[in-house]
C-alpha cells in the first residue's frame, strides 16, 4: 500500500536566488545535456558496429557509456522542467522513482569503474590469460553483478520513504530528487535512512576505490618490471584514459561530499551547482577522455565515417 499517494506532491527547486536567470542558465544545461547524449551513444553505437572493439575493456566501456547516460537521463527532464516551464511539482511515486535511480547508477559507475581497473590489471600483470579469464560470459556476469549489487544495496532506504509521513515543508534542495532531501521533510524517525548511506559508502564505495588503488599498485610494479622504456610507457598508456574518468569520477563524489559536510554556511546555490557538477561533469567528460586518450576508439571512429565514403567510389 502506498501510504502517501493523497499527500502533498514535492517541489523542486532551480538555483536560489537565480530565479529570473533560469531560463539563460538552461541554455548551457541543455547544451551539455544534448552533449551527454550525443557523446555517449554515439560511443555505444561505435562499440556495438566496430568488430574491432568487441574486445573486454571496450565492453566495460560500453557499461561505463549506458551509467552514464541513464544518469542524465533520470536527472535533466525534471532540471530543465524546472527552469523552462517552472514545472516544480514532483509526486511522491516519481520522486522516490528518480532518487532510487540516481543513487542507483552512481554505484553502478563505482563498480564499472572497479571492473574497468581489473581489466587493467589482467590485461598487464597476466597478458597471457587475459583472453582466457575475461570471456564474454564472465564480463556479462561482472556487469550483472554491478548492477544487482548497487539496486540491491539502495532499495532498502528507498522502500521506507513512502512509508513516513512528510509534513513540514515539501520544498527539496534541487531540482531532482535526492534521498538526502526527502528524508528532511519527512516527520518521522529516519535515523536508519541517515545511518544506512554512510554504510553504503564505506562498504561499496571506498572498497571500491581501495581495490582500484592496489589494483593499479600492482600494475605499477608490472610495469616496473619490464625492461623497455618504450614498453613501460606502452602499458601504462593503455591506463591513461580509465585513471581520467577515476579522477572524474571520485573527484567531483569528493568535492560534492566535502561541500555537504563542511559548506554549511556557504550559499545554498553553491551546493547545488556542485550537484549538477556532480551528476553531469563525469557523463560529459568520459566519451571526450576516451576519443582523445584512446586511439582504437579513434581508429573506429576514422573507420565509421570513412565506411561510407569506400561504398560510394564502388
Amino acid at each position: 500500500m502506498w501510504l502517501n499517494s493523497s499527500a502533498s506532491p514535492f517541489l523542486l527547486t532551480g538555483f536560489p536566488g537565480l530565479e529570473k536567470a533560469h531560463h539563460w542558465l538552461s541554455i548551457p544545461l541543455l547544451v551539455v545535456y544534448v552533449s551527454i547524449l550525443l557523446g555517449n551513444g554515439a560511443l555505444l553505437f561505435l562499440i556495438r558496429a566496430d568488430h574491432n572493439l568487441h574486445e573486454p575493456v571496450y565492453s566495460f566501456l560500453a557499461m561505463l557509456a549506458a551509467t552514464d547516460l541513464g544518469v542524465t537521463l533520470t536527472t535533466m527532464p525534471t532540471v530543465l522542467g524546472v527552469l523552462w516551464l517552472n514545472h516544480r511539482e514532483i509526486g511522491h511515486r516519481a520522486c522516490f522513482s528518480q532518487a532510487y535511480f540516481i543513487h542507483m547508477l552512481s554505484i553502478v559507475e563505482s563498480g564499472v569503474l572497479l571492473a574497468m581497473a581489473y581489466d587493467r590489471f589482467i590485461a598487464i600483470c597476466n597478458p597471457l590469460r587475459y583472453t582466457s579469464v575475461l570471456t564474454n560470459t564472465r564480463v556479462l556476469k561482472i556487469g550483472m553483478g554491478v548492477l544487482i549489487r548497487a539496486g540491491l544495496s539502495i532499495m532498502p532506504i528507498i522502500l521506507r520513504l513512502p512509508w513516513f509521513p512528510y509534513c513540514r515543508s515539501h520544498v527539496l534542495s534541487h531540482a531532482f530528487c535526492l534521498h538526502q532531501d526527502v528524508i528532511k521533510v519527512a516527520c518521522a524517525n529516519v535515523t536508519f535512512n541517515r545511518l544506512y548511506p554512510v554504510v553504503v559508502v564505506f562498504a561499496m564505495v571506498l572498497v571500491d576505490v581501495l581495490l582500484i588503488f592496489f589494483s593499479y599498485i600492482a600494475i605499477l610494479k608490472t610495469v616496473t618490471g619490464i625492461a623497455s622504456g618504450g614498453g613501460r610507457a606502452k602499458a601504462l598508456s593503455t591506463c591513461v584514459s580509465h585513471i581520467c574518468c577515476l579522477l572524474v569520477f571520485y573527484v567531483a563524489v569528493v568535492g560534492l561530499t566535502f561541500i555537504h559536510r563542511f559548506g554549511r554556511h556557504a550559499p545554498r546555490v553553491v551546493h547545488v551547482t556542485m550537484s549538477y557538477v556532480c551528476f553531469l561533469f563525469p557523463p560529459f567528460m568520459n566519451p571526450v577522455i576516451y576519443s582523445i586518450k584512446t586511439k582504437q576508439i579513434q581508429s573506429g571512429i576514422i573507420r565509421f565515417f570513412s565506411l561510407p565514403r569506400s561504398r560510394a567510389s564502388l
